[in-house]
């Protein structure tokens, strides 16, 4: 029978690791301490060799700039430099005429305060002709946020016209896009759907049938909340409806509620819909329907191509024709 002081091993019986002399300022071994000297300075160079060569670019693109417009880039003129940048936003300055980006001219700038620097001459960057062009040029150049488009009723009843009403997959998309926007639901809510509570492992919600319409529960960040949505004034374009027809038809009671139908439309899947399929469900039929005509077809498709379903009619309870 063995005891725990049978376990215990004397300090004096283990060997001590040789570790070498101790670097006061870091606590590492003099020889590692020396490696990662070594290291930092070879990141280093590599740093300044790399600016170095971006800052030299830089100039040979603004001296060239400067001849073609007979300009002298000596001394530094905060005037001359601030066409530069604004010929550089606009793509005058370049030779493929394509503009550079908000970064690339900020470069460019910084290039040209240290080549200065270097030459022991001072570009103020806060003169006027500098900061006024740079400001405007930050301020047209910034990319615009895509605005969702807001789908109206109406647009919704022409996306469900485009709706093949005989097949499994029209009848599913059809019973997508009314559940959706009845209730204000994103893409990924949709594709989260469960047939009933505690269905599936990945599940973000679930639906109830009620008396008159359909509760669904949805799981957030910041705990559940509950959507009630009531029966339609018409069968054809009630959400309530349109979810029973494709429970009926696809033959769905356990699992997820939107699944993939396979077998050249003819049989539904096991698996469930991801919310880039709905998106492109939402494109698809906006862009058949026509709705917001009076654009462009490249402006429309940007409009729909990341549109969330809440951007519609995120209160209502019912969809009438």
């Amino acid at each position: 029978m063995t005891t725990g002081r049978q376990h215990e091993v004397s300090k004096a019986a283990v060997p001590a690791v040789e570790t070498g002399p101790v670097d006061g300022a870091t606590g590492l071994p003099t020889h590692l301490e020396t490696q990662a000297d070594l290291a930092r300075d070879d990141v280093e160079a590599a740093s300044s060799i790399n600016t170095r060569r971006a800052y030299a670019a830089d100039w040979k693109h603004f001296s060239a700039w400067c001849r073609r417009q007979n300009a002298p880039p000596f001394p530094p003129e905060p005037q001359i430099v601030g066409l530069y940048i604004a010929a550089c936003a606009s793509g005058a300055a370049t030779g493929s005429r394509k503009p550079n980006s908000v970064s690339t001219i900020e470069r460019r700038l910084s290039s040209l305060t240290w080549n200065y620097a270097q030459r022991g001459q001072a570009l103020d960057r806060k003169d006027r002709h500098i900061a006024t062009v740079m400001a405007g040029i930050r301020d047209t150049h910034a990319k615009p946020q895509v605005q969702r488009e807001a789908v109206t009723p109406e647009d919704i009843m022409a996306m469900l016209e485009t709706l093949d009403r005989g097949s499994l997959r029209g009848i599913r998309d059809r019973a997508m896009l009314l559940i959706g926007f009845s209730g204000g639901l994103r893409r990924s809510e949709i594709a989260g759907l469960d047939a009933g509570r505690g269905q599936t492992k990945d599940g973000r919600g679930w639906v109830e049938s009620l008396d008159k319409g359909i509760l669904l529960t949805l799981r957030g960040k910041t705990g559940e909340r509950e959507i009630e949505i009531g029966r339609g004034s018409s069968d054809a374009t009630c959400p309530v409806v349109a979810l029973e027809t494709w429970l009926t038809f696809a033959r769905i009671t356990h699992g997820p509620l939107f699944r993939r139908v396979t077998g050249q439309g003819k049989s539904v899947g096991m698996d469930r819909l991801n919310d880039q399929e709905i998106a492109r469900l939402i494109k698809r039929t906006a862009l058949a329907a026509g709705v917001r005509n009076d654009l462009s077809d490249g402006k429309r498709a940007l409009k729909f191509s990341s549109h969330s379903s809440g951007a519609g009619l995120a209160s209502s309870a019912e969809v009438d024709a």
